[in-house]
């Protein structure tokens, strides 16, 4: 609680990294709930604009790299849930 923690998110591809890759992240509280989402990437990152994350998500990543993580700033307890990484790189998902 209180420290920035980064959530962790390594892809491999078949096909070459290019400007059509797209990184979604997904949360689902603990207790159950709708998913929404809260980070997405596409060439750019682009943090929830509201919410319980807003203000709150940065990106960590490196496409080139295989890397598609992000990190929270000020976590609280109540942030605990399923967070879920999905990347797509046409043609490969």
């Amino acid at each position: 609680v209180g420290e920035r923690v980064l959530l962790k998110c390594s892809f491999k591809s078949s096909s070459p990294i290019t400007e059509s890759l797209l990184v979604d992240w997904t949360y689902r509280p603990l207790t159950g709930g709708q998913m929404e989402t809260i980070f997405h990437y596409r060439s750019v990152p682009h943090p929830t604009t509201a919410g319980k994350f807003k203000d709150r998500i940065s990106w960590a990543g490196n496409v080139v790299n295989g890397d598609a993580s992000i990190a929270i700033q000020s976590p609280e307890l109540s942030d605990n849930g399923t967070f879920i990484c999905s990347v797509k790189n046409p043609p490969d998902v």
